[in-house]
């Protein structure tokens, strides 16, 4: 039987603005597999990247629960999320989010690092090479293409063996062509590393490459048109 790796129950966010109180997310219950892949779709401002922050420990709902690999994100302080995402999660924004100060291989270098891990460089070269950036290793984030940025994230991001990977509009800032070699990129570590796979995207042909497609619409769960 297939195990469940998340497990949202009843969230909603509700933020005060200035004039009164907005719902971005009203009462979302979601149960997503380990070793699956799961795209979160919806029209801009609809509430899927809250989704994702509120299924990743990086936000805490107004009210409901998440449990992230086995455990309850609500009963945990900011320290121990922190410590249970390092553990279990790795993120890919559509912003990159590479440090400008250090190589390509630094970047992938530092979760490793803090992990404490002694091959860490070899691990970085091992995981910059997979991605088709063996000859970048040394170069800084300036002094890449976007879809070179975005690898380097990727292998960043799968450095630890993380068992959910969180990807916000992953190709969202790439042209056409190199999107496409992101996306196949981040579909072969889900099938090879058994890796759960969370993505937020607009881009229909993406979400139809995904095992299932949660379809989000003014904060709520709705089934496709």
């Amino acid at each position: 039987m297939s195990e469940s790796v998340i497990i949202a129950s009843h969230l909603s966010k509700v933020v005060q603005t200035s004039e009164a109180e907005l719902t971005i997310l009203d009462y979302v219950s979601l149960d997503i597999e380990r070793g699956s892949s799961v795209a979160i779709v919806g029209a801009s401002g609809s509430g899927k990247s809250t989704l994702l922050s509120l299924l990743a420990g990086l936000d805490l709902p107004s009210s409901g629960d998440v449990q992230l690999a086995g455990k309850s994100l609500g009963a945990l302080d900011e320290d121990q999320r922190a410590a249970l995402r390092a553990e279990h999660v790795g993120f890919v924004f559509q912003s990159f989010q590479l440090l400008g100060s250090l190589t390509a291989l630094e970047n992938v270098m530092l979760p490793l690092e803090l992990h404490g891990r002694r091959d860490a460089s070899e691990r970085a070269r091992l995981l910059l090479s997979r991605v088709g950036l063996a000859e970048r290793t040394s170069h800084y984030p300036r002094q890449l293409s976007g879809g070179e940025q975005q690898r380097v994230a990727i292998a960043r991001a799968f450095a630890s063996d993380p068992a959910i990977l969180f990807a916000d509009e992953p190709t969202g800032n790439l042209d056409a062509a190199t999107g496409e070699r992101i996306t196949e990129l981040l579909f072969e570590l889900n099938r090879e590393q058994g890796t759960t796979l969370v993505m937020v995207t607009h881009d229909a042909r993406l979400a139809e490459r995904c095992q299932r497609a949660v379809h989000i619409q003014a904060g709520r769960l709705v089934q496709p048109a």
